[in-house]
């Protein structure tokens, strides 16, 4: 396999990553667009307009590189209430306040985690990333942070809410051999397009991805406390939580609330779960909810 073929792989199996998780919240305003290898890494982000919100990731593990997301604001100030259940105010301006960005850069982090675990799968290795760096920029020219070993600039396209948005990927040369072997024992073909995949034996992204392992728990109640109180708490003392024992409780995977399940005790004695109604993934609630006394 060439290593251009190589780098339009990468770059679109990464795309659908991002892809995926972003229709989680907005459902069909997001799509694809093309995928191209960048000769100059400055014009990478060409098109994209201005003030964005940036977050740019390194794999810390595994293999290096990175990947730098942007968004124009619109976009950002449209993700951000999907994120939190809400609707985006009409008349919001300038920059994204301080929940907004919180908002985003947790969307920016689940993108980035689906993407390493899909470059994980293929590797044979794990790759593990830093947490996103989110910032606003009023102007892109210092977006991408092109480092030495960058031997290659992958630049994909996806407009999201109406917006022309760009995933960079900054690939070392020796990412670009490991893929590349690896891409050929597997017969070149584990990334191709999912409706090609369907009437063929390839591998499509979706076969990647149900192999990668996810945290999932389950959440009782909540109820808030003062520090000082929670302290001087005796041992024994009874915590009320906000909901009854007969209540559903929360299903998360990997932070996005995914079902809601009943307890159940297993025939080993360890508790278990029944799921009673899936959700459409939404993320854990920043605000905790008020509960009785103790």
């Amino acid at each position: 396999m060439s290593v251009d073929e190589a780098l339009r792989r990468l770059g679109r199996s990464t795309v659908e990553a991002l892809d995926g998780v972003l229709r989680m919240f907005l459902a069909e305003d997001v799509e694809i667009g093309d995928v191209t290898i960048v000769r100059e890494g400055s014009q990478a982000l060409m098109g994209v307009p201005t003030p964005a919100v940036a977050a740019n990731v390194s794999y810390v593990d595994g293999v290096t590189g990175g990947n730098v997301v942007v968004l124009p604001t619109p976009a950002a100030r449209g993700l951000a209430p999907a994120m939190m259940g809400q609707q985006p105010p009409a008349d919001a301006v300038g920059e994204l306040d301080e929940l907004e960005m919180s908002a985003v850069g947790e969307a920016m982090n689940q993108m980035m985690a689906a993407a390493a675990a899909a470059v994980s799968k293929v590797l044979g290795t794990e790759v593990e990333i830093a947490p996103p760096r989110t910032v606003q920029l009023e102007s892109l020219t210092d977006a991408l942070d092109v480092q030495a070993d960058t031997a290659y600039v992958v630049s994909a396209s996806l407009t999201v809410l109406g917006q022309a948005c760009r995933l960079v990927q900054l690939v070392p040369n020796a990412f670009v051999i490991r893929m590349t072997q690896a891409l050929d024992e597997m017969g070149a073909e584990y990334l191709v397009d999912r409706t090609e995949a369907a009437g063929g034996d390839a591998v499509g992204l979706d076969e990647v991805l149900r192999g990668v392992d996810v945290r999932l728990w389950a959440e009782l109640g909540r109820r808030t406390m003062r520090i000082g109180d929670l302290v001087g708490a005796p041992a024994g003392a009874v915590l009320d939580l906000d909901r009854r024992a007969d209540e559903p409780v929360d299903v998360y995977v990997n932070g996005l609330r995914f079902a809601t399940a009943s307890l159940l005790v297993a025939d080993g004695g360890e508790w278990a779960l029944r799921i009673e109604e899936l959700h459409r993934l939404s993320p854990l609630p920043n605000t905790t909810r008020k509960g009785g006394g103790s």
